[in-house]
């Protein structure tokens, strides 16, 4: 079974009966196949590749130099076989697809150090700092107590936006699509979450008094407030109504973002006065219009 694999040919190896060491001549053209036994495993490739960059294996194959083969011919490299591969990829093509794990990077680089190929080992070096660096691209804080709350809004130097929901806090029954209303405003939440993560800090309140309410805040007091929920009035019965203002929602939304700290200090007080602290420029917009704006921006930002 031969694998193909750039410019080497791969294959389990067969037992060795003997080896004898010969000096290789490396004034063969760069279109000759040289035979390969790296820890068991058989590789053909050409001088090209193997003298391509400035590597021990340059050294080795394009001057005499004594190599040790077996009795069919094939040089003896006592090495790890399943990485070498990974190795004259990187000699063909000048790059390669790193592993996902910690452990066979460091494999993988202990082998180009070996091989004395630099430009690899620096690639693994990057991509081990990128992994002990990495964290979550977004955290959002569920809260577990109001003074939790309070420590959350009041401490975070970005502006803020909390949306309780608290389904079973209601002693009225639902109307029909008052779960649809409720998954939307939820699904919303964590689109903008995503979409405006590191810019605002994102809370979620399932424990409050709240059944569904958007609150804005910045520098630890409410900005604005969206409230989702409304009695209505069946024959028979009160019942609850969970709705989904996504125009508004969006507006605040964009509204809060005039908070933002600028440079490290507060947010642009000339900005904030213009626009009566928190913009209302949309009110004057048709519904619908104003709604396809704040969504193509948020698209736009996102």
């Amino acid at each position: 079974m031969e694998e193909m694999s750039g410019e080497s040919v791969v294959s389990s190896a067969v037992p060795v009966a003997a080896t004898r060491t010969t000096s290789f001549k490396g004034t063969s053209p760069s279109s000759k196949y040289v035979k390969l036994n790296v820890g068991g495993v058989l590789y053909h490739t050409t001088m090209q590749t193997l003298t391509k960059q400035d590597t021990m294996l340059k050294a080795v194959f394009s001057r005499r130099i004594e190599v040790l083969t077996d009795s069919e011919g094939w040089i003896l490299i006592d090495r790890c076989g399943k990485l070498y591969g990974t190795i004259l990829n990187y000699l063909c093509d000048g790059a390669v697809l790193l592993p996902e794990s910690r452990r066979e990077i460091e494999e993988l680089q202990a082998e180009a150090k070996y091989y004395l190929v630099q430009g690899l080992v620096e690639e693994c070096q990057v991509a081990l700092q990128n992994k002990d660096t990495y964290k979550p691209f977004c955290r959002v804080p569920v809260i577990t107590s109001s003074k939790e709350e309070q420590k959350l809004i009041v401490t975070s130097n970005k502006p803020a936006v909390k949306l309780p929901y608290n389904r079973s806090n209601n002693k009225y029954s639902y109307t029909s699509n008052s779960d649809n209303g409720m998954l939307k405003n939820i699904e919303l939440f964590d689109k903008l979450s995503l979409c405006f993560n590191g810019r605002v800090l994102f809370i979620k309140d399932v424990i409050g008094d709240e059944i569904c309410c958007w609150s804005f805040y910045s520098q630890g007091r409410k900005i604005a407030e969206v409230c989702c929920t409304s009695i209505v009035y069946a024959t028979e019965k009160k019942q609850t109504k969970v709705e989904f203002p996504e125009a508004r929602i969006y507006e605040e939304t964009l509204n809060i973002l005039l908070f933002e700290a600028q440079d490290g200090r507060g947010p642009d007080s000339a900005l904030l006065e213009a626009t009566g602290g928190v913009a209302s420029c949309s009110h004057h917009l048709d519904e619908d219009e104003g709604e396809e704006r704040e969504r193509i921006y948020i698209a736009q930002i996102c």
